[in-house]
């Protein structure tokens, strides 16, 4: 059960509890979701009364437990670094996070109004009557349950407590949560909306999507009730004060991801879900510093730190033969973290969270190995990239691959650095990436070499210093007497994420894994770059599935990856007979039917056709096939064509051209989408076996087609010799041909 605004009516609910058990059975477990701010402990605005309304039915046989919405607020954070928990790295620390859930606003503070708000004007909250603050603490739970509860009356405490029993019943969890915003622990239950009038962003909030600020809350509450000495035992019911069992995290969306959000035509509220509470789409993800860990782990490594390593991972494509070195350098390029050594042990730290150590010129050593005090350099501007384009795969829909360009308004440059990340990301969240590198490239131009005295010795690797009017980052210590520091310049700014906009990735429509079909053609070369014994594959299918995978072995086992073909081939069989026709020149009397699976047929003009347009063959599975060039497509019927202004017999396959190809026969559109397989010559005339199918799915999947083939290699074929003559030469018959080439004949300039 559920409270509304208002007193509730008390004996109304135990008696809807009392109708509930005996519907549902006694093993049932009823309870009360309340507003713990009203329904806790209830203190009337302007007055001294302190009173606890359900009492009565939290003492009542009937209720089983006590319902609490927890959305209190777990940070304050500011904007700047003068704000009053500046002294705290950062608003991720789970510490942080973990002190205010007894602590904190709500708990030792309050604001009066909306004035001391902004200015941070914290109102202690104290009971100097009878000690008992809880009573106006929304967070002390704790208290709330193990103490008495007297309600006073224009400050007057009452004799008698209510009728709550310590330590009675459990508290659930009702709801808990914080939205995936920037600065979301301000405000936990601050969300928007356009549709309703509470409709807001948590204080001090950018409203920039922030995952990992919704999964820090989420760690922060379970871990701080998890421990003991933070959840303690109840002496009635022998178990926890919080049933973490029965704790229920906002919201679990019912809808599927990615479907929802994409679906927007669907659910209106798709809009709302990257800033929102859901965790579809999220559950799944990884913090940033537990990914560092088990690398460090898998790599033998114990001893290291990543307490202060910030961001959440969706995904990560590894390498298994990836050394850890190269794996964590991925990820602190991409997520800009360094990571230092100190005292032997190996500290990951994300960038941004230190304050620089100021250093002044009257406080440097003097370094025989510069010329001068420090010195400061500038790399020249034409060794940087003006753009930078990141490939990534995309989370929030079919895990495609995606990318993300970014440039300088200013950049007039052609260079161009692309960047292939194995990472699972939101566009956001790329545009973040390729931002934070254009803006430190530019940066990082500008380093300083100094030396410091021993008395600096503090300072190592991956530290910030402030010198004249920048800061820069320690790249390199060295110890000789004094301590030698190169360094880069860096701003904090640059780790703020993108105020790009989120982009909707429209769900792709289920396609059930159908079999593909595949054609295997021993064609002559079609062009010099072929292999001449290599066959040509032809794969298509309705719907398309994205991709075909080919698998080859040499028995139906030990199957090894082929080729992908990312294009569906356009086949089709033939509705009209075609007869043996003339070779080598145009035969426009002949006209040829075909239907089509998929794709598209195209008129072309002669000059077209003469440079290799139109290019397809017709034959059989396993027998011959017949290259033949069509100058005009006429669409006839759905997917019917009917092909005439014929070439017939190209590329000396007029030497298989039979009286006539029968109704029925295949029909394959050469081009980019017809590509050759791997064979190697040791491999022509052998049968091999083949497992072709759609590429999402194994090998051995029923979708896959199991073929065998053996090929001849007719690329290898000569072509027949043209214009044979035969003259007596004095009782001699001397005979003469031309040759025809298989490989770059049509050029004048080439050799013979």
């Amino acid at each position: 059960m559920r409270g509304a605004a208002g007193y509730p009516a008390v004996e109304a609910l135990r008696a809807l509890a009392a109708d509930v058990r005996t519907i549902l059975g006694p093993g049932v477990k009823i309870g009360y979701a309340a507003d713990w701010s009203e329904y806790g402990s209830y203190v009337p605005p302007g007055t001294d009364d302190l009173h606890f309304p359900l009492d009565p039915l939290w003492a009542d046989a009937e209720i089983d437990f006590i319902g609490i919405d927890n959305y209190w607020p777990l940070a304050d954070w500011r904007a700047g670094k003068d704000h009053a928990d500046a002294d705290r790295h950062s608003i991720y620390a789970l510490d942080y996070l973990q002190d205010n859930i007894e602590g904190g606003e709500g708990y030792d503070w309050y604001y009066p109004d909306g004035a001391a708000t902004e200015a941070q004007l914290r109102v202690p909250i104290t009971d100097g009557a009878y000690d008992e603050p809880w009573g106006w603490r929304s967070k002390d739970i704790k208290s709330w349950w193990q103490n008495e509860h007297y309600e006073r009356s224009s400050g007057v405490r009452e004799a008698l407590p209510t009728g709550w029993v310590p330590g009675a019943k459990p508290i659930w969890f009702a709801e808990y949560g914080c939205a995936a915003i920037d600065k979301g622990a301000n405000e936990p239950n601050r969300f928007l909306d356009a549709k309703s009038s509470e409709s807001g962003l948590p204080r001090d909030s950018t409203g920039r999507r922030d995952d990992f600020m919704q999964m820090q809350v989420l760690r922060a509450i379970q871990s701080y009730w998890s421990e003991p000495g933070h959840n303690p035992i109840s002496p009635v019911y022998a178990a926890p004060m919080i049933d973490l069992g029965r704790a229920h995290v906002w919201a679990w969306d019912g809808r599927p991801f990615p479907w929802f959000p994409n679906a927007v035509d669907v659910w209106s509220d798709g809009a709302n879900y990257s800033r929102g509470h859901w965790l579809n789409g999220r559950a799944s993800a990884r913090s940033l510093a537990s990914v560092v860990a088990e690398i460090c782990e898998g790599a033998g490594l114990a001893d290291y730190d990543v307490s202060e390593l910030y961001g959440v991972v969706r995904g990560f494509i590894a390498d298994g033969n990836a050394a850890p070195r190269s794996v964590l350098q991925t990820l602190m390029v991409a997520h800009g973290f360094d990571a230092l050594e100190r005292d032997g042990k190996l500290v990951f730290r994300s960038r941004g969270l230190r304050e620089a150590v100021d250093l002044e010129h009257a406080g440097l050593a003097i370094d025989p190995e510069l010329s001068q005090d420090y010195q400061m350099v500038r790399a020249p501007e034409v060794e940087l990239a003006g753009r930078v384009r990141i490939n990534y795969t995309e989370a929030s829909g079919s895990y495609e691959t995606r990318s993300t360009d970014t440039v300088f308004s200013d950049d007039t440059a052609p260079t161009l650095s692309v960047n292939d990340l194995p990472l699972v990301m939101t566009a956001g969240e790329s545009k973040t990436i390729s931002e934070r590198w254009l803006a430190e490239a530019r940066i990082a131009r500008d380093s300083l070499a100094l030396a410091v005295p021993p008395s600096q010795m503090v300072l190592g690797a991956g530290d910030l210093i402030r010198f004249g009017e920048g800061d820069y980052r320690i790249d390199r210590v060295e110890d000789r007497g004094l301590l030698a520091l190169q360094a880069t310049r860096v701003e904090s700014g640059v780790m703020e994420p993108s105020d790009a906009a989120d982009v909707v990735v429209a769900p792709r429509p289920f396609v059930p894994p159908l079999p593909v079909y595949p054609v295997f053609l021993d064609l002559p070369m079609l062009t010099d770059l072929d292999v001449p014994h290599a066959p040509r594959l032809a794969v298509t299918a309705r719907p398309w599935p994205g991709s075909a995978a080919i698998y080859a072995a040499s028995e139906d086992a030990g199957y090894e990856l082929d080729r992908l073909e990312e294009l569906a081939a356009t086949i089709g069989l033939t509705e009209t007979v075609l007869s043996k026709g003339p070779a080598g020149r145009f035969d426009r009397r002949a006209k040829l039917r075909v239907v089509v699976t998929t794709g598209e047929l195209s008129s072309a003009t002669e000059l077209q056709l003469l440079n290799g347009e139109n290019a397809a063959a017709i034959g059989t599975i396993g027998g011959d096939w017949e290259v033949f060039q069509f100058e005009t497509a006429t669409l006839v019927a759905p997917r019917t064509y009917e092909l005439t202004g014929l070439l017939r017999g190209q590329l000396g396959t007029e030497a298989v051209m039979p009286a006539e190809w029968p109704v029925g026969s295949h029909f394959v559109l050469l081009g980019e989408a017809v590509g050759q397989i791997s064979l190697t010559l040791a491999e022509r005339r052998l049968e091999r076996h083949y497992r072709i199918g759609p590429a999402g799915r194994s090998y051995d999947d029923p979708s896959y087609e199991h073929l065998t083939a053996a090929f001849d290699g007719v690329g290898l074929r000569p072509f027949a010799p043209v214009h044979l003559a035969a003259k007596d030469n004095g009782g001699d018959l001397d005979v003469t041909w031309i040759r025809r080439t298989r490989v770059s004949g049509d050029s004048w300039e080439s050799d013979e």
